[in-house]
């Protein structure tokens, strides 16, 4: 199974569902949907109508975090997996990098992760090396961390997806070179059979995806989807990277 999971990022009023209802109306039709799933998550403000629209249609909606902490308490303007699960939400990205450039640490991290899991969300969990862990040569190194960190055997395996997000690579326009993103997924994948003592959970790819290259990526079987930043706001585009993977 394939992932497109789209992040919204700070994007969307409510009339934006349109961009998602022509988004649902490819993928309803397309002869290829048994074989990925499409997500997406826009900003907390429109989870609950998007969830309660798209109920039985084919697109699932995520939330772009969630807090540390469950249930209800007095953080101001934090919300909790239970608070984002109860609107709808079946999936949560943990760990984005524009998060963790904000304070979040790997025990946070970790109890985010935990607290998803303990809500019956799927949790999309972001790794990725900045430009100078790269040019250092620290990428692996890195990666290894952020993985045994936050992830261990006695999660849900099941409700863990990864997603290899480059920070360097993140709206940048520039992506890793294939053989680069091939050994970088590879090594993910050890990692996570070491920690799952097992087959490893899906490992996405996230940085700079757009209609023009993701045909580049159907090349590296390791890769199972993507983490779709600026060009899931355009149905278009979005729909672009689909057809071409699959082309």
């Amino acid at each position: 199974m394939r992932y497109f999971i789209g992040n919204w990022k700070m994007f969307g009023v409510p009339n934006s569902i349109n961009i998602l209802k022509k988004i649902n109306s490819f993928y309803s039709k397309d002869k290829n949907r048994n074989k990925y799933r499409v997500i997406v998550t826009p900003p907390y403000t429109l989870i609950q109508a998007y969830s309660a629209y798209f109920k039985g249609k084919k697109i699932t909606i995520g939330a772009q975090n969630c807090y540390q902490k469950d249930g209800f308490s007095s953080d101001t303007a934090a919300v909790s997996p239970y608070m984002i699960k109860s609107v709808g939400a079946e999936y949560t990205l943990v760990g984005h990098s524009d998060n963790r450039s904000e304070g979040e640490t790997d025990f946070m991290l970790r109890n985010k992760v935990s607290l998803a899991l303990k809500n019956n969300l799927t949790v999309v969990y972001c790794i990725g090396e900045s430009k100078s862990e790269k040019k250092n040569k620290r990428t692996f190194s890195v990666l290894k961390r952020q993985l045994k960190k936050v992830l261990d055997k006695k999660i849900k395996k099941n409700k863990i997806i990864v997603a290899y997000e480059p920070v360097w690579s993140i709206g940048s326009g520039k992506i890793p070179t294939s053989d680069d993103l091939k050994k970088t997924t590879l090594y993910i994948k050890k990692i996570l059979r070491g920690i799952f003592k097992g087959k490893s959970p899906a490992v996405l790819y996230g940085g700079s995806v757009n209609g023009e290259n993701s045909a580049l990526f159907k090349k590296i079987k390791e890769i199972d989807g993507f983490l779709i930043g600026g060009a899931s706001k355009s149905s278009k585009k979005f729909i672009d990277i689909i057809k071409n993977y699959y082309r």
